[in-house]
């Protein structure tokens, strides 16, 4: 226990010690926060399925859906001082009867090999103490911890599925109607992502305005509207997105000509 200790950042005196984390959801969530954490140096029990009981720990985690966490959270009752959810909607009033926490990394989880570093990292905590074991967590992790208030969670958690639930939506829908078009040789994934990434990057470096390009922020009307004709005949389920976006993209090019 004492080389594991060394292996965490020491507590500040308002701090409290947590090495012994259960962590209850085997999903990928769980997955894969049990196996980060372990390699933060963290005594980990689990990812714990439904019945499974936690050990007694400083803290619980609990990795499942979100109508599920008030049960999962009464059935570790007595467990730990510590219980902390990693929904990114779900206020800390779901947990009862502890001192509740809640860790929602800013990341996209595929599988138990997901890695942390550098991603943000939602906070919050119903006692300082709860908060400060959240913030110790998250930096552990590797993570850049920011708080939210419940009132905030709402819209921070949409802005999360826009970033990327909606992204990879969008993509889908290009690839589908990229494919519809019948050009040899073209494998849409291996082509557009390349330009996605790009996409991507530009926006984080330099901002929208400036990520911008293409038919819409240089006033090119007839291409667009070669395009929506092209989405009404191939992929006309597509075509109220479609304008959607275009309104939305000319009203981001006009705040770039600002």
């Amino acid at each position: 226990m004492r080389e594991l200790e060394r292996t965490i950042t020491p507590p500040s005196p308002l701090m409290p010690r947590v090495t012994g984390v259960s962590v209850v959801g085997a999903g990928r969530v769980g997955g894969a926060l049990a196996r980060a954490l372990t390699a933060a140096g963290y005594s980990v029990r689990g990812p714990l399925r439904r019945g499974e009981a936690p050990m007694a720990a400083h803290a619980v985690l609990l990795c499942v859906p979100d109508d599920e966490i008030p049960t999962a959270a009464a059935a570790v009752a007595g467990s730990a001082r510590f219980v902390g959810h990693t929904s990114g909607a779900t206020p800390l009033a779901a947990i009862e009867g502890v001192e509740a926490f809640s860790l929602h990394p800013l990341q996209t989880v595929t599988g138990p090999n997901t890695r942390f570093e550098g991603s943000g990292c939602a906070i919050a905590g119903s006692t300082p103490q709860a908060l400060d074991v959240a913030r110790r967590l998250a930096l552990d992790l590797g993570m850049r911890p920011f708080e939210v208030r419940d009132e905030q969670r709402a819209a921070y958690h949409a802005a999360a599925s826009i970033a990327s639930n909606f992204l990879v939506t969008l993509e889908a829908d290009a690839e589908r109607l990229a494919t519809s078009a019948g050009i040899h040789g073209f494998d849409a994934r291996t082509m557009l992502g390349p330009l996605v990434r790009t996409t991507v990057e530009n926006w984080i470096e330099q901002g929208p305005e400036r990520a911008l390009t293409g038919p819409i922020s240089r006033g090119d009307h007839a291409t667009v509207a070669a395009q929506r004709q092209a989405v009404q005949k191939r992929c006309p389920e597509l075509e109220p997105m479609f304008d959607a976006l275009v309104e939305r993209t000319e009203a981001l090019a006009g705040r770039s000509a600002a």
